[in-house]
């Protein structure tokens, strides 16, 4: 049979091409410079832990990733959080060695936007839930061209970081969604503090809302419940280049995540993928109570939800302004009752603390407690010390200036070491958490 009009059959050819080419890149875990994402397409990873794909929200369409194993998608990672595309007309190709996100055929709405090019670079979606864009062929993780991991939204997952690294220019940490239907940034963010100490700072817009306490080589120090346990393994690291929080997942038949949600808390999930409950069980969360109110009880405060007043001045000290204190109004804390003297002074040793918050905190990882003792009395400038790390019993913290934002727990913490002036350590004080030293030199 004699065919006079092939262009029927040429629009079938190409639309026949079409829909195999996206059933092969839905079936799959890369995208390459030679094919694109739309519409329904998604990548899944190796294992099929993670998906990656087009999803909507309040009639706006974005590209992100969830679990595929479980029943509740829940978004982890979304790209074009505050560019979202007004219609389901989404394209992701690899273009210029730059992963770009297209609404229509042309209008860039997210983009990788980095500078390094590669001959052969694919995207590629893998079991940890991290999209990277690397060159074919080069599976190194120090040669990623790009990853999501270095560019979190709300959640981290196992192997995520938060922190900076100064050498690759980064800044990672944690910023909870607008709303539960709207993925765009909200007024939440959770980062490692870029001054002094390595600890965890939750901020709403630019205030100070909790504080993690800084990391004493076992947990943060304002974190009792961070214990070694089968679930987890905790990690910090703190050198001059990077500081960085991570963990990572001890039971396969688990999941996990941490997340800052959209009313200002930190919030960590598992999933049991062997039990037939179907559902996100909270495993621990922070603010947990109001003595996790960032500075609570002022400079030299120390707060104790096991106490009656809540806020308490420790010993030699006072209320700035005792009838605001009376009242409950505690903001402006504590001042010392007699002026420190520097030569005779000595320190009381408070236990079970969340070590202080301050800009002025100096840390030396080589000396011993006794050194740091020794350190701090000779310089009549510093307040407190601490150990820096109580798994070996080494390390000094040093502060400066006022003690910020200090809490007791009944178990956990750790010990702290204020200077008083000798007057305050002959006086004798009843609470059992309050042991004291004079020294002199």
């Amino acid at each position: 049979m004699k065919i006079t009009n092939p262009r029927p059959f040429l629009i079938l050819y190409i639309t026949f091409f079409s829909f195999s080419s996206k059933i092969s890149i839905a079936a799959q875990d890369k995208i390459t410079s030679s094919t694109s994402m739309s519409a329904n397409d998604t990548l899944i990873s190796p294992s099929s832990t993670f998906e990656l794909g087009f999803f909507t929200r309040s009639n706006s369409t974005y590209l992100g990733i969830w679990y595929k194993k479980i029943s509740i998608q829940t978004v982890v990672w979304v790209a074009n959080r505050d560019t979202p595309l007004s219609k389901s007309t989404g394209i992701l190709r690899i273009d210029g060695g730059n992963l770009i996100l297209l609404e229509g055929l042309t209008k860039v709405v997210w983009s990788t936007n980095i500078s390094k090019g590669v001959a052969r670079p694919i995207a590629q979606l893998l079991d940890t839930g991290n999209f990277v864009l690397r060159e074919e062929g080069d599976n190194n993780v120090d040669s990623f061209l790009w990853q999501s991991f270095d560019y979190p939204s709300d959640t981290l997952l196992p192997g995520m970081k938060i922190g900076w690294s100064s050498k690759a220019g980064l800044n990672r940490f944690l910023t909870s969604w607008k709303d539960d239907d709207d993925p765009s940034s909200g007024d939440y963010n959770y980062k490692m503090d870029p001054n002094g100490l390595a600890q965890l700072l939750l901020r709403f817009q630019s205030h100070i809302k909790y504080r993690s306490g800084p990391w004493n080589g076992v947990r943060f120090s304002g974190m009792p419940e961070m214990k070694p346990n089968s679930v987890y393994g905790f990690y910090c690291v703190s050198t001059p280049d990077e500081v960085y929080y991570t963990y990572e997942l001890l039971n396969s038949s688990l999941i996990s995540r941490l997340m800052v949600n959209r009313t200002g808390h930190i919030e960590r999930y598992t999933w049991d993928l062997e039990s037939r409950d179907s559902i996100w069980k909270l495993y621990w969360w922070a603010p947990k109570d109001q003595c996790d109110e960032y500075s609570k009880c002022g400079p030299y405060g120390i707060c104790n939800v096991n106490s009656s007043s809540v806020c308490d001045c420790g010993k030699g000290f006072e209320p700035k302004t005792p009838e605001e204190w009376s009242l409950g109004v505690t903001s402006a804390g504590c001042v010392r009752k007699a002026p420190l003297q520097c030569s005779g002074d000595g320190f009381l040793k408070l236990t079970a603390m969340k070590l202080p918050d301050s800009p002025q905190a100096f840390v030396n990882s080589s000396m011993s407690l006794e050194e740091c003792r020794i350190e701090c009395l000779n310089n009549c400038h510093c307040e407190a010390y601490a150990s820096a790390d109580i798994a070996s019993g080494s390390g000094c913290i040093r502060w400066t200036s006022d003690l910020i934002d200090l809490k007791q727990f009944l178990n956990g913490g750790q010990d702290l070491y204020i200077r008083v002036p000798a007057s305050e350590l002959g006086m004798h004080f009843h609470h059992r958490s309050f042991v004291f030293f004079l020294f002199s030199f």
